[in-house]
């Protein structure tokens, strides 16, 4: 029988995540917490707490007990969660507490089998390319052995919750939701938002019904994903009980899902626009507006009607949150679920976009599906959005990016290509206004092809020419 060989560990757009068992084990946690040590001590000294949290997967308790022990060894006083909590609420402590930063024990959204480590800095947001660099320079060198759990006494368990729902409400109208009465349906998909999120809902008087509100570390054999299949429960249940809405989070909580009154699953790009829209309508805010490459430029377009400076960001939430330390940011956001707003931390939170949904229903006493449509009708829209998963050899995919690096086609589906952006993959921006992204995965053999264009009928045709192109770069087999 042969063994596969165990990963290299790397961090990604958001931390080191890998397989239980093969890679994700106690070993390689010791080994990365040391890494995060020597980095710890360069950058802060040892004079601040470091907290530790962990979500609702196999042995994320665990795990995260061994990093305190290995800390707490090396001299560091740590601060650990009593029960898995969301991501955003450990990095608003993070923050709250001075502490020399977090670390996070999730995989996010990834299957069950998985466990990953975010470390999240002071200032609470994900940590910067240059961050995770030197930690991973560092793990080269680190000792992978277990610690002697001598050190017990600087450990001590903290309940971060109660200072994060005071923030919370202090960026709500609580009052204002309160007068809705709104009826909301809410599955939890066994995440760590239970018992945040169904709490808010309830301080601020929704009649609310919640799902799946318990430690599942298979997640009911599905996934902590607030998307599609996952969420046909939550549709179901706001279609027959009439409900305002349907909210959601995955698995950390960082990331929402959102169902409309008529069982509308919103897509993550509908959810920044109505937001930035009821930011400024609703709320009185201002500042400019972040997205990731990937993400709609209906944001760009609502960003012109309202004189508000738009940036455009490589994937990977990281980009924005330095981008939300710089300037003054009234929303920043990407395709795949994660935003954050004016006066938060530089860290996505599902929870409160979730509860800005529902405050925008109660401003402006609309079902959702009305709010979606005016938001849509006043960023110029509707656009079309797809997402073309190739998996290709590695030669392939090599191929490809090659070819589109050096010599990108001069049109696509017969729509001249006027401007090639390099920011991340390769964008191709269409003279009429549509656009293509090509962005290889760093970890498998497989191209993402976004696409946006203003209908159905052109989205076809644009996903067909970017097949034949990536096609047509197939290297011959000699």
């Amino acid at each position: 029988m042969s063994i596969a060989s165990t990963p290299k560990i790397k961090f990604g757009t958001d931390g080191w995540r890998g397989i239980i068992a093969n890679d994700f084990t106690f070993a390689n946690v010791c080994k990365v917490t040391r890494a995060i040590a020597w980095y710890l001590e360069s950058a802060y000294g040892k004079d601040r707490p470091v907290l530790i949290g962990y979500d609702t997967r196999f042995l994320a308790d665990s795990f995260a007990q061994t990093a305190a022990e290995v800390l707490a060894e090396d001299g560091w006083t740590v601060l650990i969660v009593e029960r898995d909590c969301p991501t955003p609420v450990i990095a608003y402590n993070a923050r709250l507490l001075n502490s020399a930063g977090a670390m996070m024990f999730t995989a996010s959204h990834n299957p069950a089998p998985y466990c990953g480590i975010k470390y999240i800095p002071d200032y609470a947001g994900p940590a910067t390319p240059e961050i995770t660099d030197t930690i991973v320079a560092n793990i080269e060198g680190s000792d992978q052995a277990p610690p002697s759990g001598k050190h017990g006494a600087k450990i001590s368990k903290f309940d971060p919750k109660p200072e994060y729902l005071k923030f919370i409400y202090s960026l709500l109208d609580v009052q204002r939701i309160r007068s809705a009465k709104l009826k909301v349906k809410y599955d939890a998909l066994y995440s760590t938002s239970r018992g945040y999120l169904d709490e808010v809902l309830n301080q601020c008087g929704c009649e609310t019904e919640t799902f799946h509100a318990t430690r599942d570390v298979l997640f009911g054999g599905g996934m902590p994903e607030p998307k599609g299949e996952q969420l046909e429960t939550l549709v179901q249940a706001v279609k027959q009980d009439n409900a305002d809405l349907g909210l959601a989070t995955d698995g950390d909580s960082d990331r929402f899902g959102i169902v409309d009154e008529l069982g509308n699953v919103l897509t993550p790009n509908t959810v920044l626009l109505l937001l930035a829209r009821h930011l400024i309508k609703n709320k009185g805010k201002t500042g400019a507006i972040v997205r990731t490459v990937a993400t709609t430029h209906l944001l760009d377009n609502f960003a012109l009607k309202h004189d508000l400076q738009l940036f455009e960001t490589p994937v990977g939430f990281k980009y924005i949150g330095e981008k939300m330390r710089q300037t003054q940011v009234l929303i920043g956001g990407e395709e795949s679920g994660g935003l954050s707003v004016i006066d938060h931390i530089p860290e996505k939170d599902g929870i409160l976009a979730d509860m800005l949904v529902a405050e925008a229903i109660a401003y402006e006493g609309k079902p959702l599906s009305q709010l979606v449509e005016e938001a849509i009708a006043e960023a110029d829209g509707p656009l079309y959005n797809d997402r073309l998963d190739l998996h290709l050899t590695e030669a392939h995919k090599a191929a490809v990016l090659n070819y589109c690096t050096t010599t990108p086609p001069s049109s696509v589906a017969g729509i001249k290509v006027k401007e090639v952006g390099r920011q991340d993959g390769i964008k191709l921006y269409l003279e009429e206004g549509s656009w293509v992204l090509l962005r290889p995965s760093g970890t498998e053999p497989l191209v993402r092809v976004y696409i946006e264009t203003n209908s159905q009928e052109k989205q076809k045709q644009i996903a067909q020419s970017m097949e034949n192109i990536i096609q047509q770069c197939k290297p011959l087999l000699i």
